[in-house]
């Protein structure tokens, strides 16, 4: 397999905490980066690209739903390792499902709603629970 070219500028993305009654929406990621690993759906914002408009066409080429933007949850900064990788800001929604049911892209294999308090036992990508938490007061703030 080749190696992954990563960009030499940091690269902005966004994320979607997404909720629907009480429960969030986590993907698992099906390839590397974090392969086996649960998040939030989301990717890169593409130049001249808004973070809403980003987040809705993310959102729909990951997962296939519709969702209504609440308000930003929190941010994350993802750091080239000793062995490489990107660098990434990730801006992170939180936001509510407003329709159709998951259909997952080649980018996931596997989906789960699951209480804020109940993901513990997952393989989670690094802060997940912290930002689900963020997103979860600002849906219930509202």
């Amino acid at each position: 397999m080749a190696p992954i070219d990563h960009p030499q500028r940091p690269q902005v993305a966004v994320s979607a905490a997404i909720f629907r009654d009480d429960k969030v929406l986590l993907v698992r990621r099906a390839r590397s980066p974090g392969k086996g690993f649960y998040s939030l759906p989301g990717g890169r914002v593409e130049f001249g690209e808004s973070l809403h408009a980003a987040l809705h066409r993310e959102v729909d080429e990951e997962t296939a739903i519709k969702i209504d933007i609440v308000g930003l949850a929190g941010w994350r900064e993802v750091l080239p390792s000793a062995g490489g990788g990107g660098h990434y800001l990730i801006m992170t929604f939180a936001a509510r499902w407003k329709a159709l049911e998951p259909v997952l892209n080649d980018e996931h294999d596997d989906f789960k709603w699951l209480r804020p308090g109940e993901l513990g036992e997952l393989k989670m990508t690094g802060g997940l629970q912290e930002v689900v938490q963020a997103a979860w007061r600002i849906i219930n703030a509202q």
